[in-house]
C-alpha cells in the first residue's frame, strides 16, 4: 500500500461524513477510524500506513510516521518520529523526538527514550525483575500484585537488533547497545555495550548536540 499522509481539516471532516453515509466499503472503515483517532490526538499531521491500532490518548507529535500493524496505547511519541511495522508501545511509556523505532520492537511501560535514539529490529524491553503469572492465592495477577520498574534511555542512543534492555537501567547518552546484547545494568555515556550480560567493550567519542 502506498504511503499517503493524513491531514486535520476538511479531508479528515469528509471521510468522517463518508462513514455516516455508509459510501465508503466497510473494510475501509476501520483504517478511516484509526486515521481519525490518530488525527485528534493532537490535531496534527501524521504519515499513516493502514492496519493501525492506535487508542485516543495516545499524545502523538507533528510528522510522526507510522507502519502498518503496530500497537499503541497510553504513551506519546515525539515530533518526526518513526515508527516500524508490528510494534507495541504500552501506556505510560515515552518516545522522545526525531527516533527511529524498527520493526517487532516491544516498548512496555515505565520506558521512556528520550530524542535521537535509534532502535533497531526486534528490540525488547522489561519492567518486572521477578515476573510471575499468579499471586500468592493461585489467581492471575492483576496491576495492584506488581510494581512497575522504570528504564531510561538517554539521547543519542543506538540499540542493535535482538537486544533485551533489562528494568531499573539508565542508558548513558549516545551510547551503543550490540546487537543482541542483553543489558543487565547502567550503562555510561558513549560506551559501546556487547554480550550477554552486557559488558563495556570500549567508548565512543562524544556526538554534538542537534538541537
Amino acid at each position: 500500500m502506498k504511503k499517503k499522509t493524513v491531514r486535520a481539516g476538511n479531508g479528515v471532516a469528509l471521510d468522517k461524513q463518508k462513514l455516516k453515509r455508509g459510501a465508503v466499503k466497510p473494510q475501509a472503515r476501520s483504517l478511516l477510524r484509526n486515521v481519525v483517532q490518530v488525527v485528534r490526538s493532537n490535531g496534527s499531521a501524521v504519515q499513516a500506513n493502514g492496519h493501525l491500532c492506535i487508542a485516543a490518548d495516545v499524545k502523538v507529535g507533528t510528522n510522526v510516521k507510522f507502519s502498518k500493524f503496530i500497537n499503541l496505547y497510553g504513551c506519546e511519541v515525539g515530533d518526526e518520529t518513526k515508527v516500524g511495522a508490528f510494534v507495541e508501545i504500552q501506556k505510560n511509556a515515552k518516545v522522545g523526538r526525531r527516533c527511529k523505532i524498527s520493526s517487532h520492537t516491544f516498548i512496555c511501560e515505565g520506558v521512556t527514550i528520550e530524542d535521537e535514539v535509534f532502535v533497531g529490529h526486534n528490540v525488547t524491553f522489561v519492567n518486572d525483575s521477578l515476573p510471575r503469572a499468579t499471586c500468592a492465592t493461585g489467581a492471575l495477577q492483576t496491576e495492584a500484585d506488581w510494581k512497575v520498574e522504570v528504564t531510561l534511555v538517554k539521547r543519542g542512543v543506538s540499540i542493535g537488533s535482538g537486544a533485551t534492555i533489562l528494568s531499573n537501567v539508565v542508558i548513558g547518552e549516545n551510547a551503543l547497545i550490540g546487537a543482541g546484547a542483553v543489558v543487565t545494568r547502567s550503562v555510561p555515556a558513549n560506551a559501546i555495550v556487547v554480550g550477554n550480560p552486557g559488558k563495556v567493550l570500549r567508548y565512543l567519542e562524544p556526538r554534538g548536540n542537534h538541537e
